[in-house]
C-alpha cells in the first residue's frame, strides 16, 4: 500500500524538438530521482544507448508485452510504438524513488487515468517560438526535409494539449527552464508557494498556434 515516504511520478512531455529528453536528464541526476526506461520499436539514434535510453524491441516482442498487460502506458508515435512497463515504476516508487517519464501526451493520458495511488505532477515543455522548434530539429539527426516538416505539422496538434498538464514551461533557456521544473516539483512535494503565471503561458500558446 501505497506511503508517505514513496516516491512521486513526474511527467514530461512536449512536442518533438522542444528539450524534454535533455530536461528530464538533467533533472535525473539531483537525489532520489530515476528515469523510468521505455521501450520502443524504432532505431536507436546514434548517441542512444541500449538498455539505458531506451529498451529497443522488434514488434512481435512490444505486442507480446502488451498482451500480457505489463504497460502502465503505451502508444504510437510517428509509425512507432513506445511504452513504460509497470512493475519497475511501481518497485522504484516503493523504494522512495521519484520516477521521471519522458512521454507524449497520449502516455501521460494513460497514466492519468489509472488513478495510481502515487502523487504524479505533469509538465508540458514547449519552445519559445515555432521558428526556434523549426530550427533545432533541423539541426537534429533530422537532415531530412520531409521529417522536419512532418513534426511541425504535428507540433500544431500536439500543443493543444497543454491544458491536460499541471504546468507548462517555455524552454526558451535550458538552464531557467530545469531551475522553474525543479522549483515546481519541490513546492509540489513540500507544499510551497508556486511561481506560475498561467495567462502568461495562454498568451504564449496562442502565438505559438496563430
Amino acid at each position: 500500500m501505497p506511503s508517505e515516504q514513496d516516491g512521486v511520478m513526474v511527467i514530461l512531455s512536449s512536442p518533438s524538438g522542444a528539450g524534454k529528453t535533455t530536461l528530464v536528464n538533467l533533472l535525473s541526476k539531483l537525489d532520489k530521482f530515476d528515469i523510468s526506461i521505455s521501450h520502443t520499436t524504432r532505431e536507436p539514434r546514434a548517441s542512444e544507448k541500449p538498455n539505458k535510453d531506451y529498451y529497443f524491441v522488434n514488434e512481435d516482442e512490444f505486442n507480446r508485452l502488451i498482451k500480457n498487460q505489463e504497460f502502465l502506458e503505451y502508444a504510437k508515435v510517428f509509425n512507432n510504438f513506445y511504452g513504460t512497463t509497470r512493475t519497475p515504476v511501481i518497485d522504484k516508487l516503493n523504494r522512495g524513488k521519484n520516477v521521471l517519464f519522458d512521454i507524449d501526451w497520449q502516455g501521460a493520458d494513460q497514466i492519468k487515468n489509472k488513478k495510481l495511488d502515487y502523487k504524479l505532477i505533469t509538465f508540458f515543455i514547449l519552445p519559445p517560438s515555432k521558428e526556434i522548434l523549426f530550427e533545432r530539429l533541423s539541426n537534429r539527426d533530422m537532415k531530412d526535409k520531409l521529417i522536419v516538416e512532418e513534426r511541425m505539422k504535428q507540433f500544431g496538434r500536439d500543443v493543444l494539449h497543454w491544458i491536460n498538464y499541471d504546468y507548462v514551461v517555455i524552454n526558451d533557456n535550458l538552464e531557467s527552464c530545469y531551475s522553474k521544473i525543479v522549483n515546481l516539483i519541490d513546492a509540489e512535494i513540500n507544499n510551497g508557494s508556486k511561481d506560475y503565471d498561467l495567462e502568461f503561458i495562454r498568451r504564449h500558446i496562442e502565438k505559438l498556434i496563430s
